[in-house]
C-alpha cells in the first residue's frame, strides 16, 4: 500500500489524511514537541516526531521532513500550505531521495513561486498587468524611487510565499523605507527568503482567483472561481465561490489567462492564479500559489472536485479527471475561524479550547485540526478551523451561513466568530451588488468591535528526549516536561500577589521582539508605536500605553507571552 507523509500540521494534515483514507493509502504525520497529541496526529495512521518546538526546527526543516520519511517507510510528501508547500528546494530534495512530490515541478514552483518571474511569464501570454518591478529591490531606496516615479499607494511583496506574509501596502512616502524593512523581516520568518519586490496597488480592489489542474504536459483546466476579498492585513476571512457579480466576458478573462500562465510552464497538479479586479473593471494579475489553497473547500463544494484526490492522481500520473471546466451548482461559504481578537486589531489569541459545539446539517462542512481539550499553539498559525456552507442560491447559503454562525461555540481563545456574524449581515456583503474590496474590513467593520477576554497562556509542551531500549531496539522516548516534573513530585510555586505596576508596557500577544523602534531613555506619546513583535506569523506594532520616558526590559529576540513585560515608562 502506498504511504503518503503530510508535512504539514493542523486542518490542512487532517483534510490529506482523510484523503489518504478514501483513496486506500497509509498515512504519516509529523509533528513537533507541542503538537504530539494533536488532532492529525491522533488521526493518521502513523506518527513521526521531528523534535522541535518552532516552525523552523519542525514543519521547516528538510531534513528532520525526509529523516521522518526515512523512518516511516513512505513512498511520497504532499506538502499541505504554508510552511514548505512552494519550496523548490524541498520539491528537488524529496524527488532526490526517491519519493514521490505531490505537487507541481520544482521548475514550476522556481518560475510561479518567484513573482517577478510570474510577472514576465504573466506579460508572455498576455495576461493582464499593473505596473512593477520585474526584479527584487535592492533595498528600500528602490522602493522610494518606483513610487515616486509611479504614485502612490504601492504594495512591497515578498517574492516568494503567500498568504499575506511579507506583504506591505503603503499610502505616505515617507513610510516606504520601513514598510520595505517589515515586509523583507516578515517574509525571512515565514519563508526562509527576504526577496522582495514592489508594484502599483489598485484601491479597495475585489481579490478574485482561479483553481487550476494541470497534467505537467500543458494541459490545464480551470476548475472555478473565488472571492477572496474579505481580507484583514491582506490574509484572507470569508471566501466563496462562485466568485459574484462578473460578467461572463470577465470570468472567460480570468479563466482563459490562469490557464495560459500554467500552461506556459507545464503545471502540474492543483494551483491557483490571482487576480485583483478594480471598481472600474480593471484586472490586474496579482500571483501564482503553486500549491492547494486553504479556500479549495468551496471550489469543492460547488464543482463536486476532490481536490486533493486530484493532487494523488495527478502525482501517481493518472492525470486529472476532469476535461473541462465543471459544471457549477450553486454557491458555497468558507469562514475561517482563527483564535484572534478581531477588537484588538485582530491579535492572535492562542490558548485552550475549552468548549466546542460544531454545527451541523444539510451542506454544512467542518474541516478542523483541534478538538475540545486541544490547545492552539502560540508558535504557528493562528487559524483552527473552517466552516464552510453550500446552498443553491448565494441567498440560500448566507441563510445556511447565519444558522451554522449561530450554531458554533468556540470557548477558550477569542475567536473571528462574532465578527463573521456581524460582517455578513452587511448589505455591502449580503446584497447582489456586493460592494467588499480587499479593504473593507478596516474601513467599515473595526470601529464596531469590541475586544474579548483574554486566554489563558498554553503552558511549554516541550518534550524531554532520552534513549530506551525496546525488545534490543535503542529508541527515543520523548516525554512532556510537565509529566516529568510530576514524576519527580515538584511542586510550582505560586506567583505572588502583588498590585500591577501601571508604568509597565506589556506585550500584547504571544511573540517574539522583533526590533525596538525607539532607543532606551527615549520620551514618548501614548499611542506611539515603540516596538514590533512577530505573533503567530505576523508583524505588530507594539504602542505606548502612556505617555513619559521608556526603559527597555525585553530584549531583542527574547520570546514573550502575552501580557509579559515588554518595557516600562516612567
Amino acid at each position: 500500500m502506498t504511504s503518503i507523509l503530510i508535512a504539514n500540521r493542523g486542518e490542512i494534515a487532517v483534510r490529506v489524511i482523510r484523503a489518504c483514507a478514501e483513496a486506500g493509502y497509509t498515512s504519516v504525520a509529523v509533528y513537533a514537541d507541542q503538537d504530539a497529541d494533536a488532532l492529525h496526529v491522533r488521526l493518521a495512521d502513523e506518527a513521526v516526531g521531528l523534535g522541535g518546538t518552532t516552525a523552523a526546527d519542525s514543519y521547516l526543516s528538510i531534513d528532520a521532513i525526509l529523516r521522518a520519511a526515512e523512518i516511516a517507510g513512505a513512498d511520497a510528501v504532499h506538502p499541505g500550505y504554508g510552511f514548505l508547500s512552494e519550496s523548490a528546494a524541498f520539491a528537488r530534495a524529496v524527488e532526490a531521495a526517491g519519493l514521490v512530490w505531490i505537487g507541481p515541478t520544482p521548475e514550476s514552483i522556481d518560475a510561479l513561486g518567484d513573482k517577478m518571474t510570474a510577472r514576465r511569464i504573466a506579460q508572455r501570454v498576455g495576461a493582464p498587468l499593473a505596473a512593477g518591478t520585474d526584479e527584487p529591490l535592492s533595498g528600500p531606496a528602490e522602493a522610494v524611487a518606483f513610487a515616486e516615479q509611479h504614485g502612490l499607494p504601492i504594495a512591497i511583496k515578498a517574492a516568494f510565499g503567500g498568504g499575506g506574509r511579507g506583504l506591505k501596502v503603503v499610502r505616505e512616502l515617507d513610510e516606504v523605507a520601513e514598510a520595505f524593512d517589515a515586509a523583507t523581516r516578515e517574509a525571512i520568518v515565514a519563508f526562509g527568503r527576504g526577496e522582495c519586490f514592489v508594484e502599483r496597488f489598485l484601491e479597495s480592489p475585489r481579490h478574485i482567483e482561479v483553481q487550476v489542474l494541470g497534467d505537467g504536459r500543458g494541459g490545464v483546466i480551470a476548475v472555478g472561481d473565488r472571492d477572496c476579498s474579505m481580507q484583514r492585513r491582506n490574509q484572507k476571512l470569508i471566501e466563496e465561490a462562485p466568485a459574484p457579480g462578473l460578467t461572463a466576458e470577465q470570468r472567460e478573462r480570468l479563466h482563459d489567462a490562469a490557464r495560459r500562465i500554467c500552461g506556459e510552464v507545464d503545471y502540474r497538479g492543483a494551483g491557483t492564479v490571482e487576480f485583483l479586479l478594480a471598481a472600474d473593471g480593471t484586472i490586474s494579475f496579482l500571483e501564482v500559489n503553486t500549491r492547494l489553497q486553504v479556500e479549495h473547500p468551496v471550489t469543492e463544494e460547488v464543482t463536486g472536485v476532490d481536490l486533493v484526490r486530484e493532487q494523488f492522481r495527478i502525482a501517481f500520473g493518472d492525470g486529472p479527471s476532469l476535461t473541462q471546466t465543471p459544471r457549477v451548482r450553486g454557491h458555497a461559504f468558507e469562514f475561517r475561524i482563527n483564535a484572534e481578537d478581531p477588537g484588538r486589531g485582530f491579535l492572535p489569541s492562542p490558548g485552550r479550547v475549552e468548549v466546542l459545539r460544531v454545527p451541523g446539517g444539510p451542506g454544512v462542512r467542518w474541516d478542523s485540526g483541534i478538538e475540545a481539550g486541544d490547545a492552539v499553539q502560540p508558535a504557528f498559525d493562528s487559524m483552527i478551523a473552517k466552516l464552510i456552507v453550500h446552498a443553491d442560491t448565494r441567498d440560500d447559503a448566507l441563510v445556511r451561513a447565519r444558522r451554522a454562525l449561530r450554531e458554533l461555540d468556540v470557548e477558550g481563545p477569542a475567536t473571528v466568530i462574532g465578527f463573521d456574524r456581524l460582517a455578513i449581515e452587511q448589505p455591502e456583503f449580503a446584497t447582489a451588488t456586493f460592494a467588499v474590496h480587499t479593504q473593507w474590513i478596516e474601513s467599515a467593520l473595526m470601529s464596531r468591535i469590541e475586544p474579548q477576554l483574554r486566554p489563558a497562556a498554553v503552558t511549554d509542551a516541550a518534550l524531554a528526549r532520552f534513549p530506551v531500549e525496546i525488545d534490543g531496539r535503542r529508541v527515543m522516548l520523548g516525554v512532556p516536561l510537565g509529566l516529568l516534573a510530576g514524576f519527580a513530585g515538584a511542586e510550582t510555586e505560586p506567583e505572588a500577589a502583588g498590585q500591577t505596576d501601571p508604568g509597565e508596557l506589556r506585550s500584547p500577544a504571544p511573540g517574539t521582539l522583533v526590533r525596538w523602534l525607539v532607543d532606551d531613555g527615549t520620551e514618548v506619546a501614548e499611542g506611539d508605536a515603540v516596538a514590533v513583535l512577530d505573533a503567530m506569523k505576523m508583524e505588530t506594532a507594539v504602542v505606548a500605553h502612556r505617555s513619559g520616558v521608556l526603559a527597555h526590559v525585553a530584549s531583542v529576540g527574547a520570546v514573550l507571552a502575552a501580557d509579559a513585560p515588554l518595557a516600562h515608562i516612567a
